[in-house]
């Protein structure tokens, strides 16, 4: 992977992949400061972790509720924590499982706009979700997954126009039934 052998180099493969999966939190007796530094002690150098600590800063915007304890955190605060955990070491591929799970509209979209800025920025995403309003808003290629089976694959508009519906929701029930 990206040129390393997954077998010899396992350790240097872990420090380009980061995973958020759906269902995860951060150690609520750290602040959240406290717990980006912790994470990031394990990707970097110590060089490095000032920078990853700081690019998770900018990515979580918890601005002065950073220095308070995770547990005190909305589940929306505690989202954006995680996903700055996830972005914040410059991942090479950053796999994201229900991203905007349980966020409120306007904490959604600010994690939308950090993800496609950091696909900008040369990470590649692999998004997992079952909204697909946010699969089609965030996508650039799809896979439609039914019983653990790909069974459609291209990009929204491909798709849209394959099926002629208006969006990936009726993409995915025409393409199952």
């Amino acid at each position: 992977m990206f040129g390393h052998d997954l077998t010899n180099e396992a350790d240097r493969v872990r420090k380009i992949i980061s995973y958020l999966p759906e269902a995860v939190g951060a150690y609520k007796n750290l602040t959240g400061h406290d717990y980006l530094e912790f994470i990031a002690a394990f990707f970097g150098e110590s060089a490095q972790q000032k920078h990853m600590v700081e690019r998770g800063l900018n990515i979580a915007r918890l601005d002065e509720r950073i220095d308070d304890k995770v547990e005190t955190y909305s589940k929306g605060m505690a989202r954006r924590l995680l996903v700055a955990r996830a972005l914040m070491i410059g991942p090479k591929v950053a796999i994201l499982d229900e991203l905007t799970s349980g966020l409120d509209v306007l904490n959604a979209q600010e994690v939308r706009r950090t993800v496609k800025a950091t696909v900008k920025e040369g990470t590649t995403v692999l998004l997992s979700s079952h909204n697909m309003l946010e699969v089609e808003l965030m996508c650039d290629r799809i896979a439609l997954i039914d019983d653990g089976r790909i069974i459609e694959t291209g990009s929204p508009t491909e798709l849209k126009k394959k099926y002629d519906v208006p969006n990936i929701e009726e993409v995915f029930v025409r393409a199952v039934q």
